[in-house]
């Protein structure tokens, strides 16, 4: 049986996944990123995107919204604001929310709005990030 290392999700809400997985990906500010069991230790910020996992066949998909990551003894903790499990995306909701965001995006661009464009701009990365989770494509 190969090594394991143990996922730990939480968000200002109490954990969301404790589990040992065989490898995790993740969306870091330098890139995605992988790790597997032993990994040496680090940290990293954490950006709105899809946190994928694997344990054996099996793989999971969890849309997380911004924070750090931490790796030491062969274990992988995860404090992010939010996360939202592939499953329990309500994929009409989250493309209704990927359109908002577009218009207001527009809206913002057109009339010079710094803060309404960033505004804007997270909105609709965590829109598409929760599609992608879902295993949806964004229209």
């Amino acid at each position: 049986m190969a090594e394991t290392i143990r996922l730990e999700i939480v968000t200002p809400r109490g954990a969301v996944l404790s589990e040992d997985v065989d490898i995790v990906t993740a969306p870091g500010y330098g890139g995605e990123f992988g790790v597997l069991a032993n990994h040496a230790p680090f940290l990293s910020t954490i950006k709105i995107g899809v946190l994928t996992y694997k344990k054996g066949h099996d793989s999971a998909q969890i849309m997380i919204s911004g924070g750090f990551c931490k790796v030491s003894d062969n274990k992988i903790t995860f404090l992010v604001e939010s996360a939202e499990g592939g499953r329990e995306i309500d994929v009409d909701r989250a493309l209704r929310a990927k359109e908002r965001a577009e218009k207001r995006l527009a809206a913002a661009r057109s009339q010079q709005e710094k803060i309404n464009q960033t505004r804007a701009e997270a909105a609709l990365q965590r829109a598409m990030a929760r599609l992608k989770a879902s295993g949806q494509k964004a229209a």
